[in-house]
């Protein structure tokens, strides 16, 4: 008998693998089509383009390193959206948490300098979850009192936490030789970088956060709940789950997730706290788990696809005379793609 239900499971399995990787390559050749619409648009040689962005991220390792650099704080803005929206929730607030986490860690790297390694990068790790948390805390609590929808308030969000991230750089942390960022980090609150590149320990942060949310909604009670509550809220609530519990910690969760990939970019990245450091990090996770259906593999191989661009585009604008916004712009016209994926790949049944 349990042959005979592994012999069903099989055919079973492999479709979906099919169709998972279908469509993640139709998303992939979709954004690369998009990009040579906008060269061509922007008055590029397409083909000297193309060859220089992939020069540029494969053909040396340095290149693919500043790839894998791209790619921490996507992996991590995207599962800070992926989390609520296993539960039915939009967090499109990933760049405000994102600014609040880098900035509560900051608060841990300049008061506690003279903490060891082993002891500050846990306090800034925490304190940029905490500061995420606290950023979706609001919004958390209005969705589960049923008050206000949360797409609403994360976005409103977004505007106010640069300009308190800001504040906080003019008025007690600007550095005395610039006003636009703080006093660079001591050696102890650096994020260790590997093989002497700039990729730091916000990849192996990500790549365990992404594998343990894996685990989480395919082995726990609380991820079958949470798949519950995803597929009909109302059913889950007649079947005694604790749906507002679990609408406040997934989307508080996502927010501290966010938090953590502001740590990692003012910790591993810069070194430094600076105004307007992001470039709208929170926006391309929120894309990058659209285009993936929120699934880890496909995060990864998103994310990867959008940091190749991300880094590439850096190149352009020296080899090609292309503007960054371009950049932009390519990410913009894939997100009305990614909305419009019912019908490139068929309205699924409820």
């Amino acid at each position: 008998m349990r042959a005979a239900a592994e012999s069903r499971r099989s055919p079973a399995l492999a479709a979906r693998i099919r169709s998972g990787l279908s469509r993640y390559l139709v998303m992939i050749a979709v954004t690369l089509a998009l990009f040579a619409i906008v060269l061509l648009v922007s008055g590029s040689d397409l083909a000297a383009s193309f060859r220089g962005l992939f020069r540029s991220s494969f053909g040396s390792l340095y290149g693919l390193s500043e790839v894998v650099v791209a790619m921490i704080p996507l992996l991590l803005t995207a599962l800070a959206v992926a989390l609520p929206w296993r539960v039915s929730l939009i967090n499109v607030g990933g760049e405000g948490q994102l600014y609040i986490g880098a900035a509560a860690a900051t608060w841990g790297a300049l008061s506690f300098p003279g903490l060891p390694p082993v002891v500050l990068l846990p306090l800034m790790m925490l304190l940029g979850f905490a500061g995420g948390v606290l950023w979706a805390l609001v919004p958390a609590l209005l969705r589960a009192a049923g008050t206000v929808n949360e797409t609403i308030t994360t976005l409103l969000l977004n505007s106010v936490a640069p300009k308190i991230a800001g504040f906080l750089i003019f008025a007690f942390w600007h550095s005395p030789m610039d006003t636009v960022k703080t006093a660079n980090f001591v050696p102890a609150a650096r994020l260790p970088a590997f093989f002497g590149s700039r990729i730091h320990l916000g990849i192996i942060m990500g790549g365990a956060l992404l594998a343990a949310f894996w685990a989480f909604m395919k082995w726990t009670r609380w991820g079958l709940e949470m798949r519950a509550i995803g597929g009909n809220p109302e059913a889950a609530r007649r079947a005694g789950i604790p749906v507002r519990r679990l609408l406040l910690l997934s989307l508080c969760a996502g927010g501290g997730v966010a938090g953590l990939a502001g740590m990692a970019q003012v910790s591993g990245f810069y070194g430094v706290l600076l105004l307007n450091f992001s470039n709208g990090l929170g926006f391309m996770g929120f894309l990058i788990c659209w285009m993936a259906g929120g699934q880890p593999l496909g995060i990864v191989l998103m994310s990867f696809v959008v940091a190749v661009i991300l880094a590439g585009g850096d190149v352009l604008q020296l080899t090609s005379n292309l503007p960054f916004a371009v950049i932009n712009i390519l990410l913009a016209g894939t997100l009305f793609v990614v909305l419009a994926r019912p019908t490139l790949f068929g309205r699924q049944k409820s």
